[in-house]
Order: structure tokens, then sequence, then C-alpha cells
């Protein structure tokens, strides 16, 4: 596996000259930086290792002026050499890059001590001491300390060894296979254009494949991969990579932004992140202050909203919505470090818990359900177990569900061990696929949830319109379903369907032991109603006259008599004239058998039949038309089936 060793350390402790002697590169490519004889910007060299693999070795500047280049470089590497000058000491840069390298996740590393060519033994003697004092507590407390002198060269090879060995020996960090190269330098090359370098800290990369950058969405292709120097047509996890992206202009792309496949990585203008305040902070972090937010190699603005409290104190840790000024993107897992925004320090660190948009209200009912899932995953951290945290993470995007994509980005774990786990909690009912074509999941409370829901709306409409018999499709979408996407509600409702718990009649959806009841005077509405256009036969009234002689209002009788169509009772042809089932059976009997026997029919002939002013005979000719009895060709009605 791929390792990445950067160093860390104050300004002229000789971190440069000291990856210099040990790899022959200078990492000093400035006209600037050679001019100042500091370094400004990353710098990126290697040593060979014994199996044939490279050590990545990542320069860092050491000026407080370039702190964030610093974090950038530090946020891809897996172990450090703390450079420490024999003739200074200890000094602030020293103590603030191996704060961020805590912060970072960074947990080994070994400490060289330069310049030891330019003190006496005495002195070396008392640094040493010194230093080791002032690493007790932190993850360097046990680490091999080796004096070395870059301009002798004394030292060196034991370095040179020790680094070596701890490559091979050492065990990286958990990775995802999700491909992301944050972009910590842009360039042209001429005959190539633009190039943009980074380490690749998870997946990796093919010769010639789609490629996004992120946030901004702009689409590119991989024409060529370096890795060291050479060219290759798979760049993996841990290497530094150069990737030639010919559709894109320097100008097109901003550093910190970060490279990866299309569709896999999603911007979020909030994340919900477990910060820890160092104990070296001079003041507690405040509810709303803002701070600069620094992510792999990315820096933005970005302000701190505690969800459980109105500050946070030195040497504390709790959660925290951090709020940024632009988008970003990130995956479960990732860390992050902040500073203040004045004066310009690092006081904090995070572990980024959620990196999707996550709505979190305090007068929310589920807020404190939200906030102990987020604590859980806080609490689990890096250690957490795929069932865990995919349940976890469901539960908190809600009835929104999240897609396989998201899923990978929420608990960043190796694709095929997300689909396996999926598909395990699938087959204990924990969650569902409620988008086949999305790869959309949604977890099984949450279904349920959404169940209930349903039931208890139909069973509200039941009680408040008992003479109807139900709901369609499309009336319970827009009401229980407002605002839920439509293969989500398909999904509800076809559940509830193959579990008896709803039943259908045609279009419409009931309660299974709903049945239409006659409240109060309805059945005797109900009587009334059919006994007046029983009666009136086949020239019955307005139906406005029918309810004025019944003392009824239409607003109250229009349930019964839709529920009086549904039964078939009544047969509708148009707002005001309805008919009695009887006698308009026997208009469309002799209209079949007038049809039978000849071409067509019109309003001529259908008078004839029947005697009925034209007030009738219209409504009926057009109802027979849109029954799918007949087609109107002119004037003239024929048979449809002929």
């Amino acid at each position: 596996m791929p390792v990445v060793m950067g160093t860390a350390g104050h300004i002229d402790h000789g971190k440069t000259s000291l990856v210099r002697a040990l790899s022959g590169t200078d990492c000093d490519r400035l006209e600037e930086e050679k001019r100042r004889g500091i370094t400004i910007e990353l710098g990126f060299a290697y040593l060979d290792l014994p199996d044939g693999g490279k050590l990545s070795i990542v320069d860092v500047p050491g000026h407080e002026r370039f702190v964030k280049n610093m974090v950038a470089g530090a946020a891809g590497i897996d172990f450090v050499t703390l450079v420490i000058a024999a003739d200074e000491g200890v000094m602030p840069q020293t103590r603030e890059h191996l704060e961020i390298c805590s912060l970072l996740g960074i947990r080994s590393g070994l400490v060289a001590l330069t310049k030891i060519d330019m003190v006496e033994p005495e002195w070396l003697a008392m640094v040493t001491e010194d230093i080791k004092n002032f690493l007790k507590g932190s993850f360097l407390q046990d680490a091999p300390l080796f004096p070395v002198s870059a301009h002798t060269g004394q030292g060196l090879e034991e370095l040179r060894a020790a680094l070596v060995q701890t490559a091979g020996s050492y065990s990286p960090r958990r990775r995802g296979d999700l491909p992301r190269l944050p972009v910590d330098r842009i360039f042209t090359m001429r005959g190539h254009g633009t190039i943009v370098t980074g380490t690749l800290i998870s997946g990796s990369f093919n010769l010639g494949e789609d490629l996004e950058l992120m946030p901004s969405g702009r689409a590119s292709k991989a024409r060529g991969l370096q890795s060291h120097g050479k060219s290759v047509e798979k760049a993996p996890a841990g290497y530094r990579t150069a990737v030639n992206l010919p559709t894109l202009e320097v100008a097109d792309i901003e550093r910190g932004e970060v490279l990866a496949r299309p569709g896999s990585l999603f911007a979020s203008n909030a994340w919900i992140v477990e910060l820890h305040c160092l104990s070296s902070a001079q003041r507690a972090l405040r509810h709303r202050s803002e701070v600069h937010f620094h992510h792999e190699a990315r820096e933005v603005l970005a302000k701190m909203h505690f969800l459980d409290r109105d500050k946070l104190e030195p040497g504390e840790s709790a959660l925290c919505q951090i709020r940024f000024s632009e988008p970003m993107v990130g995956v479960f897992g990732d860390r992050c470090v902040l500073r203040s925004f004045s004066p310009l320090r690092t006081v904090a660190g995070g572990f980024l818990v959620h990196p999707l948009p996550l709505e979190l209200r305090k007068k929310d009912p589920a807020y404190s359900a939200k906030l102990e899932t987020l604590q859980q995953l806080a609490k689990a951290g890096a250690d957490i177990k795929p069932e865990e945290a995919l349940l976890s993470q469901l539960a908190l995007r809600g009835r929104q569900g999240a897609s396989f994509a998201e899923l990978c980005v929420l608990v960043n774990f190796e694709s095929s061990l997300v689909d396996k786990t999926l598909q395990l909690l699938g087959s204990k009912q924990q969650i569902f696929v409620v988008d086949k074509d999305e790869r959309r999941y949604l977890s099984g409370d949450e279904a349920e949830a959404l169940c209930a829901g349903c039931l208890e709306h139909l069973a509200a409409f039941h009680a408040r319109e008992p003479l109807k018999a139900g709901l369609s499709r499309s009336a319970l979408a827009s009401g229980w379903g407002k605002g839920l996407a439509p293969k989500l509600v398909h999904f509800i409702l076809e559940r509830l369907i193959k579990q008896g718990k709803l039943a259908v009649d045609g279009e419409v959806l009931r309660l299974p032991d709903h049945k239409v009841s006659m409240q109060g005077g309805a059945a005797d509405l109900r009587g009334a109603l059919l006994a007046a256009y029983s009666k009136a036969g086949a020239t019955p009234p307005n139906l406005k006259e029918v309810l004025d002689e019944l003392g009824c209002a239409p607003k109250e009788a229009d349930p019964l008599v839709k529920m009086l169509q549904a039964e078939g009772e009544l047969v509708k042809l148009n707002e005001t004239i309805y008919y009695a089932r009887q006698p308009f059976d026997e208009i469309w009997a002799k209209c079949v058998d007038w049809l039978g026997s000849h071409d067509n029919l019109d309003l001529a002939a259908l008078r004839d039949m029947t005697g009925l002013s034209r007030k009738y005979l219209v409504a009926l000719l057009d109802h027979f038309d849109n029954s799918k009895l007949t087609i109107r060709l002119g004037d003239k009605r024929i048979l449809r089936k002929r």
C-alpha cells in the first residue's frame, strides 16, 4: 500500500534541506523561494523502497504566514517527520504544526533533530531533553529521534533507514475506493495543456476516464496520468499524482477543488463535525463565530453553530454544524482544521460526521433523535461498523433517503462492502429500495412511519367524508404524499396494498374495513333522490331543482350524489342532467338495437325513438360518445366497434 510522509516544523529548521539530502530533490521550485531562502509552496519528492515501491514525501512551509499551505500538504499524509533545529529547539510553528498533525488524525512519525553540526555536544544534549519533554502527551512522545546534519551527512543513513522501515511497517488508515484527488497545484505544460497535482487520498484513476472537479462540477477527461514523474495507466491511492485535463484552462480550476468521478461527490453548504478545541487555545470557541476552515487542500471562511451549547471551552469536544461561505465536498471521517479569524492561529480540529445537507431545527420534534444519532456516529468514529453506519446515516436522511452514491460518501467504506451490507439489511427489512433506477434507499423505520401516516390520513378522510368510498391515488399523493418523491409514494402505497392494509376499488383506495355509511338524514336524502329520478323516468329534472324541492344545499348533497354515481344508481350526463339507472339503460338498449340495423344514429332518429326534447337528446348523444359506444362523424353517430 503506498504511503505518504510529510515534514512539519518551524521556518528555517531545515525541512527542505533535509528532504533534498535524503531524496536528491530540491522542493523549492519557485524563484521567490530560492531568492528568499524560505519555502512558500508545497514541495514533493520520494524515496525508493526495497520492494520497488516509493515513499511519497510532502515538504511543507514553516512560516506562520503559510500555515494554510502546510495544512493542505499535511491533510494527505500518513505519518510525519517533525523537524526541529538543534540551534533553536522548539519554536512556535513547531507547536502549531504538531497540533495540526494531531487534529488531522496523524498518529505516527519520527523526529529529526537537524543542524547538529552547528551546536556543541552539551547544547545538543540539552535540546534533546527539552524536545522529549515537549513531546510528552503527544502522539510522538515515543517516536525515535534522529540527530542529523544535511550539510555534513551525519545521521542521514540512519534516518533514511528508519523512514523506509516505517513505510514498510505502516498500516494505512482505512480508505474507501472512492477516487479523490484534492488539487494543490495547477499549471500548464507546453504540448499538454492544463495539469493538476495532488495526493490521491483514496480510490484510483484510470487513463482516459471521465472526471469531474468538485464542487464546481466542471467536467474533463484524464488524457495523461503521472506518478512521481512517470506516466502510468492507473494511479493508485496514496501516490502523488499529476492529471492532464485537456478541456480545462488554469483559470477554470481553483486550488482545493477535488478531482473525482462524475456523480460520486456531493456539494454541501454545511457539515456536521465533531469539533475538538485545543487545550492551548487562548479562549473558548463561541456559537456563530467565524473561522478559517481548512479541509484537504482548501480553505474557506465558515461559521460555527453548536448543536447543544453556546461555546466550546479549550480541551472540550462537541458536535458543531459548520456553515460555509461556499460549497464544500467531503466524506465521512475526513479531518479538518479550524484557525481563528483574528489573530490567525490554529484553535480546533474536527472529524466529519455528516457531509451532506441536513436540516436541523431545535423546534423539530425529531431534533433530539437526530442529535443522538449524530453523537453515536461521532463516538464510533472511524471504527464504526458498516451496518451501524448505514442505518444511522439513513435515519438522518429521513424520508429523503439516500442513493447508493450518497451512501458511499456518508459511510466511506469500499463500495463492494456497502453493496453487500445493503443487501444484508434489505433481507432483514431494515432498509428498502424505493427507486431501483437511482438505487435510492430508505430506512425501515422511516418506511413504517410513512405507511402509518398514509393510513392515518385515509382514516381521517373516511371520518370526514363517510359517504365517499375513498381517495384516488393522485388525490392521496397530493394530500398525504405532498412533497414526497413520486416513486416513494408509489412504493408506500404498493407496500400497504400487498400487506392488505389498503383496499383497491378501481382507481379508489380505501381502508379495508371502510363501508360507506349513512349518517343522520343521509339515508332519507338518498331515498328521496332516487325516488325523484326514478319517478321522472326519461325526462329527469335539473339537479338543482330536485335539491331545492328537498331543501338540501348542493354542497351537502354532493358526496351523496357522487356515491350514487359510484354505485351505478345514478348516471351523470352533464353537470345538471342525471338519470336513474333503469330509464337510462332502456334508452341505451334502444340505441344499441337501432345501430345494429342502421348505419348511423342522429338527433332526429333518437327523438323519434324516445320523444325527448333537444336538451336531453344532445346530452345523451354526447354521453354515448364519451362512453365509447359511438363515434361522431359530423351530425351523425356510428357504432364505435364498426
